[in-house]
């Protein structure tokens, strides 16, 4: 944001200085003579030339100067810029003019904690706790469409006021996700228009590419960009304008809005064409060949296009390689000159997913913002026994099925799971640690891939990563080791002969050896082919569980640490000079920061 920050007085010139220096394209002024600071002839002369032309204006000095300076330029809180109010004395900053949708009040968030200061809004929404609702389309990426309303005023009075109001979500998206999460008491979440019973609800509000002409009472349709559309052309067809519109109106006329489309495709010969280049300027545009489309099956192929060009299907068939999907919004519909078909993203399909989630290693507190996120939106928890700690299946939503799979065989894992994604549900995975380190998540992957499902994975944090914090030491040091190594020791599951404990240890990096404490004695042998008897060892139970116990020590004597304190397979085992190595970092207390550490 473009930031003007006028001085009232040289009192709250050192405020002004952090504010100026952790903004990005901030800069101070004032009608005094201040150094460091862009003097202006008078507050209202600088008001006058510069209101409309800045993102935001912070005041540091009294509300009062600060309501009547601006008093003369307010016109709407669509144009009008943020304006924000801090005392001289830094104790309260204000979010004064354009609180959502100029960004006034997330400025005042931002501006407050640089200095430590109490943030000060009173827009209701915020004071409440529920959304903002004519800021959800800029945060999301969204365009608002109105249904049996008249302007966006008519939707947010019933919302603010706790009238009932239908959730419809037919698209899942970082958004949708939001809203899930952050739902009010009286929002009741829907997935098909057809279950909202509408003499129930004052409002409904939707996050959808499509328009529902059956909906009679006020709907605020939010819409996302989900759709791709492919587009068959007639060589050289003219005229583009009007062909593109008719494109539009076959959309809207199959209840599909083009403020949805994402992208268009069609074949890579008619890349010239007047139409697609004109496109090209609103929106990504995918081309193709008849070699990648020709062999993918459509519900409506062509012999007259397969003759021309080699493939039976251009729009259908690249709508249907962009979106990644398999499932027509809109098959094929044909026009006097270009035919037209669409499907939706598979990414954002509210059809059926699995989240394959990292738990982190023991502490619930260590899962990651986004892990939390998809717990509390997931309609299946599967977690993994007692490897997981069950507080965290606690973020599931109510009515949310939380299962332990400590004892499901592997077929009634993907049994559950199956159930559940083909009734279009979000199902959470939930392993220990990162999913990706000794996650046992290929088969289970294969299993998706096969079946063409779809599933993400959010990582976790490992146990060798919290081992690392456990112990206070950074396990690459310079100039003495630069990297870490992690494996485990050769059990039921044989090793690579490459990857042989001692082979690996030849480097004599950082090694972190999950899955080995019933095995420590082989362990211990074979890193003493190349690592010195004195190198340090911490064996690390259960790390960050309430439970925790870390045993130091040195490699030659890592089976009797293990033995003598009945460690289990829970038990990380640290091998190097990384390990409490504080040598090498001495600059930091070098003469020039002596001075930081004196009583």
């Amino acid at each position: 944001m473009k930031t003007a920050i006028i001085l009232i007085s040289e009192a709250g010139l050192d405020t002004g200085k952090i504010i100026e220096k952790e903004l990005k394209n901030s800069k101070l002024y004032s009608s005094r003579k201040i150094e460091g600071v862009e003097q202006i002839d008078s507050i209202a002369q600088f008001l006058s030339e510069h209101f409309n032309t800045e993102d935001a204006i912070v005041f540091i000095g009294a509300m009062g100067i600060c309501v009547r300076s601006i008093a003369p330029f307010v016109k709407d809180k669509h144009c009008d810029p943020a304006i924000i109010c801090i005392d001289s004395a830094s104790k309260h900053v204000i979010s004064v003019l354009s609180g959502h949708i100029g960004g006034a009040n997330e400025l005042t968030l931002a501006i407050a904690g640089m200095i430590g200061a109490e943030p000060v809004i009173t827009t209701q929404s915020d004071l409440t706790g529920i959304w903002a609702l004519d800021t959800l389309d800029a945060k999301f990426g969204w365009t608002v469409k109105l249904q049996n309303l008249t302007s966006m005023n008519d939707a947010i009075f019933p919302f603010v006021n706790k009238e009932r109001v239908a959730l419809l979500l037919e698209i899942r998206d970082k958004g949708t996700n939001w809203l899930e999460t952050h739902l009010p008491e009286h929002v009741t979440l829907f997935s098909k228009v057809e279950d909202i019973s509408q003499d129930e609800f004052k409002l409904i509000v939707a996050v959808s590419p499509f328009m529902h002409n059956e909906v009679k009472i006020p709907c605020l349709n939010f819409v996302p960009k989900a759709i791709h559309i492919g587009v068959g052309l007639a060589h050289m067809a003219e005229p583009k304008a009007e062909i593109i519109q008719n494109i539009k109106d076959t959309l809207l006329q199959n209840g599909i809005y083009w403020e949805s489309v994402a992208s268009v495709s069609t074949h890579e010969e008619k890349r010239p064409e007047p139409v697609i280049q004109e496109l090209e300027k609103e929106l990504p545009c995918y081309f193709y060949s008849s070699e990648e489309l020709k062999d993918i099956e459509v519900p409506t192929p062509s012999d007259t296009v397969a003759k021309h060009m080699g493939t039976a299907s251009v729009s259908e068939a690249s709508a249907l390689l962009t979106a990644n999907n398999f499932h027509f919004v809109m098959t094929k519909q044909k026009g006097s000159n270009y035919t037209v078909a669409a499907v939706m993203d598979r990414i954002v399909e509210r059809s059926g997913h699995i989240e394959i989630v990292g738990a982190g290693p023991g502490d619930p507190e260590l899962i990651s913002v986004r892990g939390k996120r998809m717990l509390e939106i997931a309609d299946l928890i599967l977690y993994a026994g007692s490897l997981v700690p069950r507080e965290l299946t606690y973020y599931a939503k109510p009515g949310a099925t939380v299962r332990s799979s400590a004892d499901l065989n592997l077929e009634e894992q993907i049994e559950l799971m199956k159930r559940f994604y083909d009734e279009g549900k979000f199902v959470v995975r939930l392993h220990t640690g990162d999913p990706c380190i000794y996650g046992a998540i290929q088969e289970q992957m294969n299993w998706f891939d096969q079946y063409h499902m779809s599933y993400h994975i959010t990582p976790g944090i490992s146990s060798f990563q919290a081992a690392a914090a456990e112990l206070k030491s950074q396990f690459t040091i310079p100039e003495k080791v630069q990297s870490i190594i992690l494996t485990r020791g050769e059990g039921r599951t044989p090793m690579p002969d490459k990857e042989k404990l001692h082979l690996m240890a030849r480097s004599q990096s950082t090694m972190c050896i999950f899955l080995s404490a019933g095995m420590a004695q082989q362990v211990q042998d074979e890193l003493l082919m190349e690592y010195p008897p004195h190198t340090p060892v911490a064996a690390c139970f259960h790390l960050t569980w309430p439970d925790q116990k870390i045993y130091r020590g040195e490699l030659k004597d890592l089976a009797k640490i293990v033995e003598e304190n009945n460690l289990t397979l829970t038990t990380m085992i640290v091998v190097g000079e990384a390990i409490d190595n504080r040598k090498g970092l001495s600059r930091l207390y070098a003469d020039e920061f002596k001075h930081l550490f004196r009583k």
